[in-house]
């Protein structure tokens, strides 16, 4: 059955860039992780969500998370109420939902347009304008 972990982080400012260097250079090299996402959840504060094959593969992995946590705990605040600089929650999921990818919609066809008439050749000569003289009798 899928299994879950949940580690949050508030780091320290001066150590966010080695933080998530860390982050971004781990491989995925765990037996049996599915997926890791590591999200910002406010100023200086992660969330790591970890998705594992079974709760068996994310325990044998614990071990080898402590040693990658490690190699950036001087980069964490403690997060107080003797919590220590993580705050982890794990278990099975019990309920999974997921949002199917849709099938894409088919394209509207085209209609077929006419070729735009080709202009006249000869071009219609402006209308002259005619000015009417007024006719002025003589008396």
């Amino acid at each position: 059955m899928t299994a879950f972990n949940v580690v949050r982080f508030r780091v320290k400012p001066e150590g966010e860039q080695g933080f998530l260097a860390a982050h971004h250079s781990m491989g995925l090299d765990f037996e049996g992780a599915k997926r890791f996402t590591l999200f910002k959840t406010g100023d200086h504060t992660y969330c790591v969500v970890g998705e594992w094959e079974s709760f068996d593969h994310l325990a044998n992995a614990r071990p080898q998370m402590i040693s990658l946590l490690d190699t950036f705990r001087h980069h964490l605040e403690d997060l107080g109420n003797g919590l220590g600089v993580t705050d982890p929650v794990s278990g099975t999921a019990v309920v999974d939902k997921a949002k199917r990818a849709s099938k894409p919609k088919a394209k509207a066809k085209k209609k077929a347009t006419k070729p735009a008439k080709k202009a006249a050749a000869k071009k219609k000569a402006p209308a002259k304008k005619t000015k009417k003289k007024a006719k002025r009798g003589r008396r």
